[in-house]
């Protein structure tokens, strides 16, 4: 990926491919940032970037509006119905460029008004501390261990605009069921709803967080899930029948094996 930002700068490219290198470098430079601060934001527990001075009963309310939001871009932007209709204003190839620079505005909105709470409700000391902190980071390491796994997962939503630019075709929609894919369909949910809740410290607008991300990630993983069953049809209806969707309850089987939309 560095690699290819330095490439950005061929003077030719920056000439024939402009829009896209810009869209590139947008990508880059919200989405990250906002990513890492996310991250940190899940692990040092709930903080206020600007401080509206509400009180607390209207600062809660303006946490859970913010992460509606979120709910809804999240959500109503990757159903395919929103992607066809999309499709009529701009060429498909930059679609996951839209969605990754409103991710990235509604997660940054998320963070810079989010109101922290006085309102203590439990903090972990001593050894349990200690457990938590070690179970973000196995979780953390487990969250890059599925996107290392998967292959194609695009969090900054550059790749479909690097093969255009550098003139490959692309690739046919797949599931791969290797690594944490061959405990569960959805690992990387889990792993963030683990994340979530391993927070030492947890205020009242951190449970009000844990509690609404939590319903909305279980709510996002039934309806991907879905999705994906139209999609790929017996193909992952077999998949879905061997791995469990969200809780990893079996045993798998030795040998991976991936999924391929043809269409």
């Amino acid at each position: 990926m560095i690699g290819f930002l330095i490439k950005t700068f061929n003077t030719d490219l920056i000439k024939n491919h402009t829009k896209t290198v810009i869209l590139i470098w947008i990508l880059f430079i919200l989405v990250l940032p906002t990513a890492i601060m996310f991250m940190i934001f899940l692990f040092m527990g709930s903080f206020t970037i600007i401080d509206l001075h509400l009180s607390e009963r209207s600062a809660l309310l303006l946490d859970a509006f913010l992460s509606i939001i979120f709910f809804l871009q999240h959500s109503i932007l990757v159903r395919k119905g929103f992607k066809q209709w999309l499709g009529k204003f701009m060429p498909d190839v930059y679609h996951n460029a839209f969605y990754g620079i409103t991710s990235g505005i509604a997660l940054l909105l998320v963070l810079l008004f989010w109101q922290k709470s006085p309102t203590l409700i439990a903090r972990a000391d001593g050894i349990i501390f200690w457990m938590l902190r070690a179970l973000f980071c196995l979780c953390l390491a487990g969250f890059f261990w599925g996107n290392k796994s998967l292959g194609s997962f695009d969090m900054l939503g550059v790749k479909p605009l690097m093969r255009y630019i550098s003139n490959r075709p692309g690739k046919p929609q797949q599931i791969i069921a290797k690594g944490p894919y061959r405990w569960a369909r959805h690992p990387l949910y889990l792993f963030l709803i683990v994340i979530i809740w391993s927070c030492p410290v947890v205020t009242l607008d951190r449970l009000l967080f844990n509690i609404m991300w939590t319903v909305w990630i279980v709510i996002a993983t039934y309806l991907e899930d879905r999705d994906l069953h139209r999609e790929f049809g017996s193909q992952y209806l077999e998949y879905s029948s061997r791995v469990p969707m969200l809780i990893p309850y079996k045993i798998p089987r030795n040998t991976p094996y991936d999924i391929t939309n043809s269409q």
